[in-house]
């Protein structure tokens, strides 16, 4: 187990970072001490702001030697508990966000080099500078950090053609457990020297090391983008009319949101300025982008000819195209503003799953009529990634119960249920949020065997003492 700082630790740590890197102030503490959800609290010896990656080496080998534990955080938008310190508050509270340049941007090797604390938005606004884009993109853009979406394998929106993190980080620069320095930036394309280092560090949750700096992949800039809203019966025919949309558009299509009448709902009642996009009501919707490069017949052009004959095969029983760029965010938002409109509409139980795409459909299906049989009256928000499986299967209590004390049971009795059917169906219980604190023991008890024996055993090997982000993935 992890040892408490000493108090020559602490004095040490002061005066190497200064005023501006090491804080013990509760003031300075209180915001990063919670997680987004404010599901997760936690207390630290300190907070630990380096500027450097040879920073963030002495912390991490002063650390080692006392077996003092460190906890990363990035924007603090983790959905899982995944950056909060524990209640014991003997750990250290690292915080990359001071980390935030850009080293090197190259339209020639389509490359950025960012270091951990830069946030996702200002990595768009640099591509977009040289006539390139970084093609990841999610709700949380303004706040979450390079690192914390490497540390977590995001996906986002665009995961359908472009893949997660996992297929657009090139290189990394990363602190071990052992306090030494990972040199991976070059984002060499090919590179057969034995074990991947880098495809271990990411999706890893700061469990095998401190990520400092990473390369992105950029590519080419859109030339146009069409977004559509459309009207759907069923799961099914939203399947269906993506294999279509594929078919006539191939890779053009970038993402595929399906969004049941319910979210939309509470979106529409509970975030200002939104409104239904078409003027019937429909069971399900699927918001569509499909993009166009440079000197190519325009997006908008192409979806809408590829949409007239959907709706000609009955695919679709309705769609709408946004005529300019302001429709197309307000339909966007429409999506994005899912996860704020079910907080306001009170706490619920958060599912980010995935199952196979050809599953998908029926899943939605069965697991809502499984879970509304064994708990009447719970209200399930089910919405997604079609293109790549991912669903977040959310639940909220009964309108009659007292919230908090239903989430806490039976609703760990519902994650339950959900994730054995996720596992019967071949899924995963982490799409793109991982696995953290919250789901520590469910993949303890759904996970492969031969997958938990070698997950461990590089734990082990990489941290021996157990000082880095001690009970996120593994239970603690």
């Amino acid at each position: 187990m992890p040892n408490p700082p000493s108090e020559t630790l602490l004095r040490q740590l002061a005066e190497s970072l200064g005023p501006r890197g090491f804080s013990r102030a509760p003031e300075d503490l209180k915001p990063w001490l919670t997680d987004w959800r404010g599901r997760w609290h936690g207390r630290t010896a300190a907070l630990l702001s380096p500027e450097t990656p040879e920073q963030v080496q002495a912390i991490v080998t002063q650390c080692a030697a006392e077996r003092v534990a460190i906890v990363p955080q990035g924007g603090n938008t983790s959905m899982v508990g995944g950056a909060t310190p524990s209640a014991e508050g003997n750990s250290f509270l690292l915080s990359l966000r001071r980390m935030r340049r850009i080293r090197e941007i190259s339209a020639s090797d389509n490359m950025l080099v960012a270091e951990a604390g830069l946030i996702l938005a200002d990595v768009h606004e640099a591509a977009e500078g040289i006539g390139r884009r970084f093609p990841l993109s999610l709700a949380a853009k303004g706040s979450a950090t390079v690192g914390g979406l490497v540390s977590t394998n995001a996906g986002g929106t665009q995961v359908l053609r472009f893949g997660t993190m996992r297929a657009l980080v090139l290189g990394l620069e990363a602190v071990l457990p052992d306090g030494s320095l990972y040199h991976g930036l070059s984002g060499l394309r090919k590179d057969n020297r034995g074990y991947d280092l880098r495809q271990m560090l990411i999706g890893a949750e700061g469990t095998l090391g401190i990520v400092t700096a990473a390369s992105l992949r950029l590519v080419a800039a859109v030339g146009s983008r069409a977004v559509a809203w459309t009207g759907l019966a069923s799961p099914d025919d939203a399947l269906r009319l993506l294999r279509h949309l594929e078919g006539r558009l191939g890779d053009r299509v970038e993402s595929f949101e399906l969004i049941p009448s319910n979210a939309l709902e509470l979106v529409i009642a509970h975030i200002p300025g939104t409104r239904a996009p078409l003027a019937q009501a429909h069971a399900w919707h699927a918001l569509v982008e499909v993009t166009a490069p440079a000197g190519e017949a325009g997006a908008e052009h192409s979806l809408a000819a590829a949409l007239a004959d959907s709706l000609d095969r009955n695919l679709a029983a309705d769609a709408t195209i946004a005529a300019n760029e302001a429709q197309a965010q307000a339909l966007w938002r429409l999506r994005e503003s899912i996860a704020e409109a079910e907080r306001k509409q009170g706490a619920s139980l958060k599912h980010d799953i995935a199952v196979p795409v050809s599953a998908m459909p029926g899943f939605l299906v069965s697991a809502r009529k499984a879970v509304e049989g064994l708990y009447p009256g719970c209200r399930i928000i089910a919405f997604g990634h079609l293109g790549d499986g991912n669903v977040h299967f959310n639940v909220q209590p009964p309108a009659d119960a007292c919230s908090e004390s239903w989430l806490s049971r039976p609703g760990g009795d519902v994650s339950d249920l959900i994730y054995d059917l996720v596992t019967a169906a071949g899924g995963s219980i982490s799409a793109e949020h991982g696995i953290g604190q919250m789901k520590a023991d469910a993949l303890a008890r759904t996970a492969d065997p031969a997958l938990l024996f070698a997950q461990r055993a590089i734990k082990a090997a990489l941290d021996p003492a157990g000082i880095m982000n001690p009970g996120k993935i593994f239970p603690g």
